[in-house]
């Protein structure tokens, strides 16, 4: 058979189709970022979800930017991607018009004879005299705005500043963009300071709720509470475990976390308990959950300091290391819903341990805070995707562990456990006198046991810092380490 003929494929002709694929991708970017997800964005354009997917990952490597951010709502634009939109959507307008330009042209050319009126008028239609909106005074556009905002510098009053930060965050789609990790920073660190008027508190915080935060927006917001905590005595020493525990206050079950942490101290390790429990009757349920296993509840950064040298366990409630962060938290009653600042405390590492075991119910959560602790320069985590936000296992679930190993993401799936069952707090007991009884030996619960074994081996296996460590033998340590427990301590 004849080799079909065909032009040569020149180095020019290769430019063409460079630039012809170029202009798809550009089309691409431009549904992306009107419908911020890859899957809708595929529709729109009639393509595989793979598709879009892979020209994402193009334009990544041609901007050298993420163009996206993940965010607890979904995709959110790039600082730099939101500067390129308008000039994408431009060019893609421009030319879907063009391709609907020789068809409008034909049908206005098909005309009939007419009425014998046809000539042209000595006045010849004059360019349509126009003031540009971003002149007037009396209708502010994105162009004055942007103005407005630029001219608010780093040395303007707080609020001036928050102002800014507000007006960057909230017009909407297409009009707004994500803070960078140093405007959050600013932005909370007002806010913090007590500098912020109430109505700026609230509008910062629902307009990030409602858009979604982002990793940069988180890592500001934690470097701004991490600034504001007095700093660890050198002579007296670090925890070697972070263990955040910040409840909410409807949860109505005992605190078996607080057993494990003790196993986790009793193998040698320094565990630093903080958290918060509401503002309610039941606000001192983990301070009591602390005293009662004999861990000091301290005041001060310097106080847990000293516990830790002396029992390697201490509890911190947020209020005494950062009051007002304990009364953004409790804002929740004003909102009915969880604003950014509940996803703060359990990456603020307020004694800045080298590990940090924590819990995540939603899975946009876990990746969101690997992505803010690796930011934030974390070697070692271990996220349970629990139930709820603070690290305690089920063992009747499948519980994932998302980490970061010196460094690096790795994932591990912990089997549910089908030979033991839940019983009920035998009524003769309080629920605080069954949960002690269980440490001391008085009441034997084998699902409370295994709950507290496995959330002891997932700290273990952060604290070993080595990727060959399996969650199986930190499982034997955290077993062996219950079996051998001082019961009366």
């Amino acid at each position: 058979m004849a080799k079909e003929e065909g032009a040569p494929v020149t180095s020019a002709t290769r430019d063409e189709a460079v630039r012809f694929q170029q202009l798809r991708l550009l089309v691409a970017l431009d549904a992306l970022l009107r419908e911020a997800s890859v899957s809708r964005a595929a529709a729109t354009l009639g393509l595989q979800t793979s598709s879009m997917s892979r020209m994402l990952g193009e334009l990544r490597e041609i901007y050298g930017d993420r163009i996206f951010i993940r965010t607890g709502r979904g995709m959110s634009p790039t600082p730099f991607a939101e500067s390129i939109r308008q000039r994408i959507r431009t060019l893609v307008t421009e030319t879907e018009a063009l391709m609907l330009k020789d068809g409008a042209a034909l049908t206005a050319s098909a005309g009939t004879l007419g009425d014998g009126w046809t000539g042209r008028t000595q006045m010849p239609m004059a360019p349509l005299a126009a003031t540009r909106s971003d002149r007037l005074d009396a209708s502010p556009t994105p162009a004055i705005l942007a103005r407005r905002i630029a001219s608010i510098g780093d040395n303007a009053a707080p609020q001036r500043r928050l102002a800014k930060y507000i007006a960057i965050t909230s017009p909407g789609p297409g009009k707004s963009r994500p803070m960078t990790t140093e405007e959050a920073r600013d932005a909370f660190a007002i806010v913090l300071s007590g500098e912020a008027d109430p109505v700026q508190v609230g509008a910062l915080l629902m307009t990030i709720q409602y858009r979604g935060v982002t990793t940069a927006e988180l890592a500001g917001f934690v470097q701004a509470i991490r600034g504001r905590i007095p700093p660890v005595p050198d002579a007296i020493g670090r925890p070697d475990l972070d263990w955040p525990a910040y409840v909410s206050a409807s949860w109505r079950h005992p605190p078996w976390f607080i057993h494990a942490a003790r196993l986790v101290a009793s193998g040698g390790h320094k565990v630093l308990i903080h958290g918060f429990f509401g503002n309610g009757e039941e606000s001192g349920k983990l301070e009591l959950a602390a005293a009662d296993a004999g861990i000091r509840v301290c005041l001060s950064v310097a106080e847990a300091a000293q516990a830790l040298s002396q029992t390697n366990l201490a509890y911190v409630p947020i209020g005494a290391l950062l009051p007002q962060m304990q009364s953004l938290l409790g804002l929740y009653p004003l909102f009915e819903t969880r604003t950014p600042v509940h996803a703060l405390p359990h990456l603020v590492n307020p004694m800045a341990a080298p590990c940090i075991v924590l819990g995540a119910a939603q899975m946009s959560r876990r990746d969101l805070y690997r992505d803010v602790a690796r930011q934030l320069g974390e070697e070692d985590v271990t996220i349970l995707g629990s139930v709820r936000d603070f690290a305690q296992f089920t063992p009747l679930k499948a519980t994932p562990l998302y980490r970061i190993v010196e460094g690096q993401s790795e994932d591990v799936i912990v089997p549910a456990q089908r030979d033991v069952s839940q019983i009920a707090t035998p009524p003769i007991l309080s629920q605080r006198e069954y949960w002690r009884a269980v440490w001391t030996g008085a009441a034997r619960d084998e699902y409370a046991e295994a709950t507290i074994v496995k959330t002891a081996a997932a700290a273990l296996l952060c604290l070993a810092k080595d990727r060959a460590v399996s969650f199986e033998s930190a499982l034997e340590h955290a077993v062996h380490l219950w079996q051998k427990r001082d019961r009366h301590g």
